[in-house]
């Protein structure tokens, strides 16, 4: 008989496909498009009051002070480096230190503005913003799309302008501009949130309904019971968007998913002497 060589390899087990179940959303959500006289319109208007106001990011030049971890790591060694009496420094040379403060031209004026991806998300989840607007350069493009559904629900004025980012970063000095949203109450803007929302587009979501939608929905309510068209009286006095529930139609078991048999009980051995 034929002996195996040693170098033969032991036949691997095969490792079973790790499956992650994942559920996408079948809607494609997209800004609606802008026109180029409301484009110019947006920008401009823009422009000429962030100069009126003179916002702007100042960039201030800090200096570290080098060798200062090192010793206050030897001075944690020693213990009797850290009893001596620290040297007076000179009174002639003076370091900058990292500002503390925001380092904006007028910081009150920045408050009612959110600048960023992240800022405007936050905004609008408190339900702090009057508009909306965000720049198309973004990379990837769905880094925005949560935008959407958020200003919709909370009938916020919302649209992409293009070549945002490139009119205002410099008046701001930042090195990009990819959203920039307006704060509810602010005295400064009050003339761009009232001049720019009549040229916004609407936003389209699938599962909001429109004003016609929710009149065809009042015209089949009516055959239903009493119960039902009192809860959807209610819901429409809270609040004039609707929410369309889902309904599952069919589940399907994973078919890849490993199953393992189940172990039967303990069987006791007699042993017969």
């Amino acid at each position: 008989m034929s002996t195996p060589a040693k170098g033969a390899k032991k036949k691997e087990k095969k490792k079973p496909i790790p499956v992650k179940t994942s559920m996408n959303s079948p809607y494609s959500i997209h800004w609606s498009p802008l026109e180029r006289e409301h484009k110019h319109f947006i920008l401009n208007t823009l422009k000429v009051k962030l100069s009126a106001v003179g916002l702007q990011k100042q960039r201030v030049n800090w200096f570290r002070k080098w060798g200062s971890r090192r010793r206050s790591r030897k001075k944690a060694s020693n213990p009797t480096e850290a009893r001596k009496p620290a040297p007076e420094p000179a009174e002639s040379v003076q370091t900058p230190s990292k500002p503390t403060e925001p380092c904006w031209s007028n910081p009150a004026v920045r408050k009612q503005l959110a600048i960023g991806i992240n800022e405007v998300t936050k905004g609008l989840e408190r339900n702090e913003l009057s508009l909306v607007l965000v720049c198309n350069s973004v990379k990837p493009a769905h880094m925005t799309c949560h935008l959407i559904p958020l200003s919709k629900t909370r009938s916020v004025p919302a649209c992409q302008v293009p070549s945002l980012s490139d009119t205002l970063a410099g008046l701001l000095g930042l090195k990009c501009v990819l959203a920039l949203g307006f704060r509810r109450g602010s005295e400064v803007f009050e003339d761009v949130v009232r001049a720019i929302p009549p040229v916004v587009p609407p936003l389209s979501v699938a599962w909001i309904p429109t004003d016609s939608t929710e009149e065809k929905q009042s015209d089949t309510v009516k055959g239903q019971k009493r119960k039902l068209e009192e809860m959807s009286d209610e819901a429409s006095d809270a609040s004039p968007l609707i929410l369309q529930p889902l309904k599952v139609k069919k589940i399907i078991p994973n078919p890849t998913k490993i199953r393992k048999p189940k172990k039967k009980g303990k069987q006791t051995c007699l042993s017969t002497v």
